[in-house]
């Protein structure tokens, strides 16, 4: 007698972490620069609330379109590091599209391609992400992971690698 149950497919469904991650992979295809083609997606109780990608502000030309505005950046240390700043990050993308529709992500996980930079850790902080799901590590993200261990934000990699770009 066979299991009408039983599809006879050996398919898997995807995790919620698994399942947002592809969603925010998707997302970075509509990033503007190379330097880091990053998406994310902002969810809580199992639901979409925003999503953001890596793009210059409105109405500005993009660095696929134009090239790079790299600025120089020396750190306590001595290192000097460079960054493209022609773009706003995903995460902050993110975090604008909420304001601008008015949705709270207060309480809500953000998925997002590496370890956020810094700043955005700090303004995830500030909006009450109370946890972070990377794909990767950011190169330059152990003083991010330091701020989130100190806000009591939890932090999870799907891949203990840094993400290469």
């Amino acid at each position: 007698m066979s299991n009408p149950n039983n599809t006879g497919s050996d398919y898997v469904r995807p995790s919620w972490d698994e399942y947002f991650m592809e969603v925010a992979n998707a997302i970075s295809k509509r990033a503007t620069c190379d330097r880091g083609r990053s998406g994310c997606v902002i969810a809580r109780d199992k639901q979409i609330l925003v999503t953001g990608y890596v793009g210059s502000p409105t109405g500005f030309a993009h660095c696929d379109e134009v090239g790079h505005q790299i600025k120089r950046m020396t750190h306590e240390n001595g290192e000097v590091t460079e960054h493209c700043t022609r773009t706003v990050h995903a995460e902050q993308n993110a975090i604008c599209q909420a304001a601008k529709i008015g949705v709270s992500i207060a309480g809500a996980t953000i998925y997002t391609r590496m370890t956020p930079c810094r700043t955005c850790a700090m303004l995830l902080i500030n909006c009450g992400i109370n946890r972070v799901v990377c794909e990767r590590k950011y190169h330059q993200g152990a003083e991010s992971e330091a701020m989130f261990a100190a806000a009591g934000v939890e932090l999870d990699y799907q891949y203990d690698e840094v993400q290469q770009y």
